[in-house]
């Protein structure tokens, strides 16, 4: 990571249960940008047309991770309440419980390095992850990258805050 970029300690933290909206695609690592760019603007498109009101900062959902193919993710956005999607849109939880995290400040092309930091500090502590191996690559019960800067807002990306978190094994 650069010099600007900034990253708070990991710690663990409980997250209550949460609503969310989300677009759900399997890409190659290098189509995560296009993905974002086509399904963020979709996801608060059909949001706004349908009058519904955000709870929180968009996130990105890391469903199944497999480096060497495809992973799944989702583009969301939470919500207060439950609401119905459609052939689009999925509807969807974001499971209480608890999860090590932490806070990076600085461009989003260094957010593996912030996660390969949490995942580390989890490891150096014995932390159980609520994932799966499974053939189609890791399965996690949640883990989120929530971005807590607009970029249309902040236009100096040193600035953007992203809040990454993995959700831990129950005991």
């Amino acid at each position: 990571m650069g010099v600007q970029d900034v990253l708070t300690l990991p710690k663990i933290v409980e997250r209550p249960m949460q609503y969310y909206l989300g677009i759900r695609e399997s890409v190659p690592m290098e189509g995560i940008s296009t993905m974002a760019d086509v399904n963020f603007p979709s996801l608060f498109r059909w949001i706004g047309e349908k009058e519904i009101t955000r709870a929180g900062a968009p996130f990105f959902k890391y469903n199944i991770i497999d480096m060497a193919g495809l992973l799944e993710l989702e583009v969301g956005i939470p919500l207060a309440a439950p609401v119905v999607g459609d052939e689009l849109v999925v509807a969807g939880i974001l499971p209480a419980g608890r999860y090590a995290t932490l806070t990076y400040t600085g461009p989003y092309d260094n957010l593996m390095d912030a996660n390969a930091v949490l995942v580390g500090w989890g490891r150096e502590r014995g932390l159980v992850w609520d994932v799966e191996e499974t053939f189609l690559g890791d399965q996690f019960g949640c883990r989120l990258e929530i971005y807590h800067t607009d970029p249309a807002a902040e236009p100096d990306t040193a600035k953007w805050v992203t809040e990454v978190l993995i959700r831990l094994a129950d005991d």
